[in-house]
């Protein structure tokens, strides 16, 4: 059954993605640990990590377009899902700090020192241990997704208005975590970070095993996204972005079908948030931001939604581009990204995947109407003879 299923899944567009995937996984680290420095093939440890946060950004992306683009749930909340595993990735990075923080206390994080506090809260008990903190990534952004999806897609909750409760959620959310009493270090949120799995996450190795994880993850996640994409399940869900009344209509359960896409949508989301940690080195509450999610919507619409490998395109594209922006022209950035927005929009409305699609698809039918027409002119000669 397993077998079947990623077997399914294996198009071959989605291999060639797969493939370039794990061979970056494997070359940017080469290229780092064993190039000289002076040569010109050489990609900087600083590079590195920096790719690597592209790569979360694309899993993000990915992960919305799974919802937006098969299914037509427009979040404007994803940001919540991949600040929530970061959090709790920045848990158990805080939780390994021990007695060599500023304040040198062996159980309490630095910032709860700082503000007095005497013992550590309930929630943040067993994140000294990696899986558990591992399942954590999994589960809070799924369950806040399930808890959500249960209410808004039973209460038929659709178009703009679940965009803008999405929207709600994820500013509520901020707000909760700027305050200091909640106990996630409050505006400063969790930094300062030493080791991972007892291994230094300013080492040059360290770094390139999480851009490799990175490279790995969104491999995995592009095949299991395209294995419900291209399965009876995946059809039943393009039929509920085009037509959900149709469907209901059928005798199929549109709540669960919305709410199983959602909450592994929210888990991909997470995981992407928990990989980006560690190569930051921070997780503040501006990552749940409205305008973060409004960007995870532009670089899908930029790649193509509905595409898969669309959104991981522009996801990578729109951030190499800010990169750049901010800092050659900072103040024309926002410029930059409004006018792609326009432009994609007015002339590429399918993204760029999306129209390289639609115009190799338009060549290849073009094509089998001319052969078609030369087969009956062909058919026509003999009877024209005689």
């Amino acid at each position: 059954m397993i077998t079947r299923f990623v077997l399914r899944a294996l198009e071959g567009k989605i291999v060639v993605a797969i493939g370039v995937l794990l061979a970056i996984a494997v070359l940017v680290p080469a290229l780092n640990l064993l190039v000289p420095a002076g040569s010109a093939f050489h990609v900087p440890t600083y590079a590195v990590s920096l790719f690597g946060k592209y790569l979360c950004y694309a899993l993000l992306a990915l992960a919305l377009d799974l919802v937006w683009g098969y299914c037509g749930i427009l979040s404007l909340g994803h940001g919540a899902f991949f600040a929530l595993g970061g959090y709790a990735m920045g848990m158990y990075l805080m939780r390994q700090i021990g007695s060599r923080g500023v304040y040198g206390d062996p159980l309490l994080p630095d910032f709860m020192v700082f503000l007095n506090w005497k013992e550590l809260p309930w929630f943040w008990y067993g994140f000294d241990m990696f899986p558990f903190a591992m399942l954590m990534v999994l589960v809070v952004p799924g369950l806040l997704a399930f808890l959500f999806g249960w209410f808004a897609f039973r209460s038929r909750v659709n178009g703009v208005y679940l965009s803008i409760i999405t929207q709600a959620m994820t500013y509520a959310l901020m707000l909760a975590f700027f305050r200091n009493d909640m106990g996630f270090g409050g505006n400063n949120g969790l930094t300062d970070y030493k080791d991972i799995l007892g291994f230094s996450v300013q080492a040059a190795g360290t770094r390139n095993v999480l851009f490799a994880l990175s490279a790995i993850m969104l491999a995995l996640c592009l095949l299991i996204a395209s294995a419900i994409a291209r399965s009876k399940f995946g059809k039943v869900l393009v039929g509920v972005r085009d037509a959900e009344s149709r469907v209901r209509f059928l005798g199929f359960r549109v709540e669960n079908i919305k709410l199983f896409t959602f909450v592994v949508s929210a888990m991909m989301a997470g995981i992407a948030g928990a990989l980006f940690v560690p190569q930051v080195g921070i997780i503040n509450p501006g990552e749940f931001a409205p305008a973060n999610s409004i960007e995870v919507v532009v670089w899908t619409a930029v790649g193509g939604r509905g595409t898969l490998i669309g959104p991981i395109i522009g996801a990578i594209v729109v951030n190499a581009g800010k990169s750049f922006f901010t800092g050659a022209f900072p103040e024309f950035w926002l410029y930059a990204l409004g006018g792609l927005f326009i432009a994609v929009t007015l002339f590429l409305p399918k993204g760029i995947v999306g129209t390289i699609q639609h115009g190799w698809n338009a060549r290849k039918a073009l094509k089998a109407a001319a052969e078609r027409e030369k087969g009956e002119d062909t058919d026509m000669m003999p009877q024209a003879a005689e």
